[in-house]
């Protein structure tokens, strides 16, 4: 059951909506149907809720407080709860500003309260209590925040660092699980799991920049085009750690995904994944990629950073985001020698660049080819001298720049963010233009073999997935080796690496299911990855039987109902004949989905 209880001001713009999760958990929703601030994520303006979550446990803990636009109705509904009090925890999923400027009141009310983050989290969070410009280098005594002590002004908190896969056993049940999950833009990231009610407290995760009275997603398709548009704001640039941290939240069996934005996940929780991680995939397949460097010391030049990023990305290019404070210069190269053009940005800290920017230009500069395009910006208080100086030293090297520097003193408008989207927008379609040029013919030595491999790689394939069952058993295997066989009866021939899989499709009279996917599709990635033992790869797809038992995958663009005929030995690979009993095409306006590979010698 629901129960919501929304407390609505006087002009509607602004409440707080309370909704039981189940098991002694509620989530606290402060909505504004306004647009809350002018950042590119919030521009469809449809509002916003931030969640907040609330675990009534023997020791009880409140997860993400939101920012100070909602302290006083956020707090002043807090306290008709009267757990508010003896809050044990206060578990922050990333720290920023807002955010620790409602945690100062709030540990007002609850001064007993330990206040749980990652160790970033935690350097931000002391250096943010001092009033001081947010560094992973800040010299703060490590031994104190280690000892769970962090300092804000003349008194001190109590505070506990997590790392991935600790533990904390709040009572009744309630035993949660954190995973440390750094992102550039968020690299304090840590996402919450509650055992007992299987609740996934996903933070920046899974959200949608809209406002409205459903607390869970049973419209979902409703919220598609929101839910797409604030992946490619936050996520698009840094879709390779986004990765990252869905291979670790897949190892917790979620029912629901609590974010910090929008409505939450039930009814769509593994549509969303999957569209997380087809989005993601699509970011690693485009034509152009980017490495945007920056570093930050108010958020000033990194917000400059997400809005160019957003033009990048809007122009179908792939943007690899790196927070130069947190990467070390291996990363940092690596981005550089795969990347067609680069972006740098930085603030200006006593007339200088701060040393990681400086560390990355240097990286830059012997690393970076004179032929790819490069962009400066950043923002100052003062004089700006680290911007000038990251244009000079890149002009004096021969690099060519995709947009006209981009220099903004003190805190950026919406006009000046909305010529940052521009700017990644002209990066691009300078990029394709300067792609025209035909690059001179590069004579390597090849052997016959090489070259074989390459023209035996120029062989396409249909992508399938075969469903079958074995040893009782929902199985499911990737191929592009399938090609029609025979005309009447329809037949195909699939050819299948004998390694491990002899007794797989073995049989004259065994019965499978191809099916054929479309251009697009992340089932390929899915069953590529490696899963444990007793784990069931079908749980979170859309699937049903066939009338030969074997499972259909409602993603795929069409499917055939096979029974094998017969099998034969080639080289490293089974040869499987099997005639088509039955199949239907699922989807009419897709695009199969072809493998091409650069050689015949591997898959």
């Amino acid at each position: 059951m629901i129960d919501a209880q929304p407390l609505l001001s006087p002009n509607r713009t602004r409440d707080v909506q309370v909704a039981s999760l189940g098991n002694d958990t509620l989530v606290l929703r402060s909505r504004t149907w306004d647009r809350l601030k002018f950042e590119v994520e919030y521009a469809r303006q449809r509002g916003t809720t931030a969640n907040s979550y609330l675990i009534q446990a023997t020791e009880p803990a409140l997860i993400d407080p939101p920012g100070e636009s909602f302290t006083d109705l956020f707090l002043d509904e807090l306290q008709l709860h009267e757990y508010y009090q003896r809050l044990s925890y206060v578990i922050l999923g990333h720290v920023n500003p807002n955010r620790v400027a409602t945690l100062k009141r709030l540990l007002a009310l609850a001064p007993y309260a330990t206040v749980v983050c990652s160790k970033p989290g935690a350097i931000a969070l002391q250096s943010l209590l001092s009033d001081q410009p947010t560094s992973a280098t800040t010299a703060y005594p490590e031994e104190a925040l280690e000892l769970g002590i962090a300092y804000a002004g003349d008194r001190t908190l109590k505070l506990r660092i997590v790392r991935d896969g600790d533990q904390l056993d709040l009572g009744n049940g309630h035993e949660l699980l954190f995973f440390f999950v750094p992102t550039p833009r968020f690299p304090d990231g840590l996402v919450t799991f509650d055992s007992s009610t299987q609740v996934l407290f996903t933070d920046k995760l899974f959200g949608a920049h809209v406002c409205g009275e459903a607390v869970f997603d049973e419209h979902w398709k409703e919220l598609q085009a929101d839910r797409r548009y604030y992946f490619d704001c936050i996520h698009a640039a840094q879709a390779t750690q986004v990765e990252t941290a869905l291979g670790k939240l897949a190892t917790v069996k979620a029912k629901l995904y609590a974010p910090g934005h929008g409505p939450m996940v039930r009814h769509s929780l593994s549509r969303l994944t999957l569209d997380y991680q087809q989005w993601c995939a699509e970011q690693q397949t485009q034509d152009f990629s980017v490495a945007l460097l920056y570093a930050s010391a108010y958020g000033n030049t990194a917000t400059m950073a997400q809005a160019i990023a957003q033009g990048i990305t809007q122009s179908g290019a792939t943007v690899k985001a790196i927070n130069c404070e947190f990467a070390d210069p291996a990363e940092i190269e690596q981005a550089i020698e795969t990347c067609d053009g680069f972006v740098i940005g930085s603030p200006t800290l006593g007339g200088h660049a701060p040393v990681q920017i400086q560390t990355a230009l240097g990286v830059v500069l012997a690393t970076a080819a004179k032929t790819k395009l490069a962009g400066v910006f950043g923002s100052y208080g003062w004089s700006g001298e680290a911007v000038d100086m990251l244009e000079s030293k890149l002009q004096d090297a021969g690099y060519r720049f995709g947009f006209e520097t981009l220099r903004v003193k003190f805190k950026p408008t919406e006009a000046v963010l909305k010529q940052c989207e521009t700017a990644g927008s002209e990066f691009i379609y300078t990029l394709k233009k300067t792609r025209k040029s035909v690059a001179p013919r590069q004579f390597v030595a090849e052997t016959q073999t090489d070259r074989t491999g390459q023209a035996v790689g120029r062989v396409t394939g249909s992508l399938c997935v075969v469903t079958t069952q074995k040893a009782g058993k929902n199985v499911g295997l990737v191929t592009s080796w399938v090609s029609q066989a025979s005309f009447n009866p329809p037949g195909i021939t699939v050819a299948i690496a004998q390694h491990g899989t002899i007794e797989f499709l073995a049989t004259p009279g065994e019965q499978f299911v191809l099916n054929i996917l479309k251009d697009g599709s992340p089932l390929r990635r899915h069953f590529q990855r490696t899963f444990l033992p007793n784990e069931d790869a079908f749980t979170d797809l859309d699937t049903e039987l066939a009338p030969n038992g074997n499972l259909i995958l409602l993603e795929a663009l069409s499917w055939l109902e096979c029974t094998v005929q017969n099998r034969m030995e080639c080289g490293d690979h089974w040869l499987v004949y099997a005639t088509v009993n039955n199949g239907r095409v699922l989807d009419l306006s897709g695009v199969t989905a072809v493998n091409h590979r650069k050689s015949g010698n591997q898959y």
